[in-house]
């Protein structure tokens, strides 16, 4: 998009493009998503920017009305295979928190300077000020959605001490951490009130356009582990949760399905709930759950490429806005998708980590790769090179070099390699061996495969049973 196109958007206050860029006004020092209801400034007046944190870092504070935060990421990143995608999905997923930006530039196998270069060239801004714009938003959903002290909120938001928390805050939002709190509606800070430590927190997790959560819901329930997942209630208003294992504990998470025609399915937004052993693993969860409903998905870009095809139109019709799931815990995923539901759950009935305690029928967290190092066969091989780093399945993985890896593993089937591509890896773009699969539905075969599937043209990929077992017969 040039900038003239970028403007006509936030004339017509375009939701299509909330987190694709965002505009700063010079003459108030606020930026604002496209879809901002404010009156729309003189295009003399706007700068644009791709990240939230590119406008930051030029000295703008983030608008109260809409709030430009907390809007969807770029389905840029997603689609994006280079070091600067892989980037910005490691930093989403809170690896510059945890380990620095030396620590993601070894993951990356670049320099420190290098991803600085190609990052602040790309997106406007190096990973310590995108870090910074994702705690800042970590740090503004605890003040408004729970009582935590606000010191406790600055050390689980990220920041490494209160005073850098507080100038944050203040940079941002132009409020103090207290004013930010007392911003909250009525209604909004009586919730606040009424939440407990016990209770968790309380999220809206914003997608655009369209959302089929139907599709994405009966694949959660066919796929649930007893034990690790569960969907409960009848279709239409089920929710889906889940144990976590995450970077400083243990975590569980709650999502519900909203149908079309509600409220909350018309503005573009799930609710859901977090329960974590260590509030600073907030931001990786958020991320991970993202990932897992597929939730900064382009349903617009998506939709209009595929709707071009003879074949995909009626059912890109009957479905705008079809969802590709991807992986709340990749190596989990890889694992599942070898062996099979029933024995992933007798896996995590022998080698789960127990939950100190269980929440309804969740009880283990799946077990960690090491655990499984020992079973031999193609789940040993695989667990092994999961558990000694050879084989790499993060947010910020070479998709190329992880297929690679799992294609030369003994046993290892290559659909099964494209299912772990497409869920665990998150690539919209897998044409599995035994499908028929255009190139014109790229980038988006993932998607296109989904399609064909909701309406039964091909099978599904869900299965009870090990898919070593289906490969041998």
């Amino acid at each position: 998009m040039d900038e003239e196109t970028r403007y006509g958007a936030v004339r017509s206050r375009d939701a299509r493009f909330d987190g694709e860029f965002f505009f700063a006004v010079e003459t108030t020092g606020i930026y604002c998503r496209p879809s901002c209801p404010a009156v729309t400034p003189k295009r003399e007046n706007i700068r644009f920017y791709p990240t939230a944190a590119a406008a930051q870092s030029s000295g703008f504070r983030a608008c109260r009305r809409c709030r430009p935060d907390a809007v969807p990421g770029s389905a840029e990143w997603n689609v994006r295979a280079d070091v600067v995608g892989r980037a910005m999905r490691m930093i989403g997923d809170g690896v510059v928190d945890r380990e620095g930006v030396a620590g993601l530039a070894v993951r990356l196998g670049y320099s420190a300077r290098q991803v600085q270069r190609q990052l602040t060239a790309e997106v406007g801004a190096g990973p310590v000020a995108l870090a910074r714009a994702q705690r800042a938003h970590t740090a503004r959903v605890l003040l408004q959605t729970t009582e935590l002290p606000i010191t406790e909120i600055a050390f689980a938001a990220g920041f490494a001490s209160v005073r850098q928390f507080n100038d944050t805050i203040r940079t941002v939002y132009a409020s103090t951490p207290t004013e930010l709190r007392a911003a909250v509606p009525r209604r909004g800070a009586a919730a606040r009130r009424a939440a407990t430590p016990s209770a968790g927190i309380p999220l809206r997790l914003a997608y655009r356009g369209s959302y089929q959560a139907g599709e994405v819901f009966d694949l959660l329930a066919a796929e649930a582990v007893a034990g690790v997942e569960e969907v409960t209630n009848g279709t239409g208003s089920r929710t889906y949760r889940r144990t976590l294992r995450l970077p400083y504990g243990k975590g569980i998470v709650a999502v519900g399905e909203r149908p079309s025609g509600t409220a909350a399915h018309a503005a573009g937004w799930l609710d859901a709930r977090l329960h974590l052993t260590d509030l600073r693993d907030l931001t990786t969860a958020v991320q991970r759950l993202r990932r897992l409903l597929d939730l900064d998905s382009d349903p617009y870009a998506v939709d209009e490429r595929l709707g071009a095809d003879e074949r995909l139109a009626p059912l890109v019709k009957e479905r705008p806005g079809l969802r590709s799931p991807g992986a709340a815990d990749p190596e989990e995923l890889a694992i599942r998708a070898l062996v099979g539901r029933d024995e992933a759950e007798r896996l995590v009935r022998a080698y789960g980590k127990h939950l100190d305690a269980p929440c309804g029928t969740l009880t283990h967290v799946f077990p960690e790769p090491a655990a499984l190092a020992e079973a031999g066969g193609t789940l040993g091989a695989l667990s092994t090179a999961l558990a000694d780093g050879s084989l790499r399945l993060d947010p910020g993985a070479d998709r190329e070099e992880a297929q690679a890896t799992l294609l030369a593993l003994p046993g290892m089937h290559p659909r099964t390699v494209a299912v772990i591509r497409t869920r665990a890896l998150g690539d919209p773009d897998v044409a599995p061996p035994d499908e028929d699969v255009p190139d014109a539905w790229r980038p988006w075969r993932s998607y296109a495969l989904h399609h064909l599937r909701a309406a039964g043209q091909i099978p599904p990929t869900t299965s009870t049973t090990s898919d070593l077992e289906e490969h041998r017969s």
